[in-house]
């Protein structure tokens, strides 16, 4: 006779396993999804939102932010002396930042540059969507103005 309460024998001899205890499973399970190690904590997800700095201008200078993330740089040039077209910004010039994130923007001119304008707005806070900030920068010999 088997002494094991939860195998019991089955015709031919064989032996099966007898779940004697449902509830072992059940709190093995419930351990299964409540364990985590001590001290852990939930962290919830933050959504990012990209903002975009826009910059205008005959003149050269660089945008940035505060918090760090947008450093975007254009060089001056002349539409009428070069025949060449108006060369493209380098550095970044848009960022993510989690919305609700207060940005200041800085507008630094180039030597024989100045800010005509912006950047507008000078801070923002950051939304899901749509963000972005302007400046105009024009040489100080007055070939352009934002005005």
């Amino acid at each position: 006779m088997n002494s094991n309460p939860n195998l019991s024998t089955t015709g031919g001899g064989r032996r099966r396993v007898v779940v004697a205890g449902a509830a072992l499973a059940l709190a093995a399970a419930a351990a299964l999804t409540t364990a985590g190690p001590a001290g852990a904590r939930t962290v919830a997800v933050t959504q990012q939102s990209t903002v975009s700095a826009w910059i205008d201008g005959w003149g050269g200078g660089t945008v940035t932010s505060s918090p760090a993330g947008i450093s975007c740089h254009t060089t001056a040039w002349d539409p009428y002396g070069s025949g060449e077209s108006q060369p493209n910004p380098t550095g970044p010039c848009y960022a993510s930042f989690p919305v609700g994130t207060v940005v200041t923007f800085t507008a630094t001119p180039d030597p024989g540059s100045s800010v005509n304008g912006g950047p507008d707005p000078a801070s923002l806070t950051v939304r899901s969507g749509y963000n972005s900030v302007w400046a105009m920068f024009c040489p100080n010999d007055g070939l352009c103005s934002s005005w």
